[in-house]
């Protein structure tokens, strides 16, 4: 294919992006992909002039304009310019050669140009879908009823022919799989890229002999399980000092778990601090013993990834493709139906003296380092998007 310029143009499409935080894993990936690709590609990025759930714009972007932000060309849109008319307009006038769009669902980017290429307002140039993870069990199933009439419909017009989709892992293929059954040409996997910047940060001095620090760093969902680790915890029977950060943005679910942390017993310490920046992720992460994160479904984890950068171990579930992680000392994937394990490995962790979880923490450096560098994820991306142009 003949590109535009020297480097292929990629206009994406993603609700959140910087200096926004709150809408994690989407907007990690994109961030990461741009870090890593931009002398191959060139990124256009259209979203929205907020962070997820907030009613105000950023105070330090150009509304409607075209700016440079860490490696991408970004264009922050107001809701009064969110509409299809504009979105149209936008895309005829920004010369590309793949529009990459990061949901299948949302009805904001990806179905008003999705309309518009179906009725002929947009050539049908290529176009690289990104469900991240909207297909998994845990995903789908968050207002199923209406997410299955809209796939039915979608499929009988014919909206997403010729689009071509992109899995993060077996696991969402062979969701996508189930779900949409494209033709087999019409998907290609590459998993995530993580963070470019491996931070080395030091071993924290809150770690200690009397107790085992355990955290809980995500958005509040249903799918995140933040209320399975509560349940967990109700029944430890060792000291733990228990930690929470993340956006509350499901008020109704937050107060199931309020009512759990409750009914803890007094040898499990726990504490709400609230949302907290990306800059401040790998850092708060190098406290802790433990990442104790067993969500329901993970297309990628870039939690997982920036917990055991630092030396952090993890306990997850098998919903995410972090799968075999006691083998390389990085921690422990477990069932979700097998609740008593859990509870084994976070009473065994704790009966370890501190210098032998602190020997550990170089073991699990060195192990992360040698999946998250991996090149043939590198060049996985780099040839999706090429096929994709």
């Amino acid at each position: 294919m003949m590109y535009l310029g020297k480097k292929p143009k990629v206009l994406v499409f993603v609700l959140n992006y910087l200096p926004g935080y709150k809408s994690g894993g989407v907007l990690r990936t994109i961030v990461n992909t741009v870090a890593w690709l931009n002398d191959d590609y060139e990124f256009w990025i259209v979203t929205r002039d907020r962070d997820l759930g907030s009613e105000l714009p950023y105070s330090e972007v150009k509304l409607n304009e075209w700016q440079s932000v860490e490696g991408a060309m970004v264009l922050y849109l107001p809701p009064e310019s969110l509409n299809a008319k504009t979105l149209v307009k936008l895309t005829l006038n920004t010369p590309h050669d793949l529009i990459h769009l990061n949901s299948y669902f949302d009805p904001v980017f990806t179905l008003r140009i999705m309309l518009a290429r179906k009725l002929g307002w947009l050539p049908k140039s290529p176009l690289l879908l990104s469900p991240r993870g909207e297909f998994g069990e845990g995903s789908l199933r968050l207002k199923y009823a209406k997410k299955i009439i809209f796939i039915y419909f979608a499929k009988f017009f014919g909206l997403y022919n010729n689009a071509l989709f992109h899995a993060t892992s077996e696991y969402e293929l062979q969701d996508i799989v189930d779900v949409l059954n494209p033709i087999s040409n019409l998907i290609k996997m590459a998993l995530d890229l993580p963070s470019k910047v491996v931070e080395d940060l030091p071993n924290s001095s809150a770690l200690s002999d009397q107790y085992l620090r355990i955290v809980f760093l995500s958005r509040f969902s249903r799918e995140k399980n933040l209320d399975f680790v509560l349940r967990v915890l109700i029944q430890l029977n060792v000291k733990v000092i228990f930690d929470i950060y993340g956006p509350d943005e499901d008020a109704e679910y937050w107060g199931e778990c309020q009512e759990l942390i409750k009914r803890l017993p007094q040898n499990v310490i726990a504490t709400y601090y609230g949302a907290v920046s990306p800059s401040r992720v790998s850092e708060i992460f190098s406290g802790y013993d433990l990442f104790f994160f067993p969500s329901k479904g993970e297309n990628y984890g870039h939690v997982i990834a920036e917990a055991i950068s630092v030396g952090t171990k993890v306990l997850i579930s098998k919903n995410t493709p972090w799968l075999d992680l006691d083998v390389d000392g990085l921690g422990w994937d477990v069932d979700l139906r097998d609740e008593s394990l859990f509870i084994k490995v976070i009473e065994e962790m704790a009966g370890e003296p501190l210098n032998e979880r602190l020997k550990k923490r170089a073991i699990v450096k060195q192990s992360a380092l040698k999946r998250l560098m991996d090149p043939k994820v590198l060049n996985d991306n780099r040839e999706l998007f090429r096929t994709a142009t």
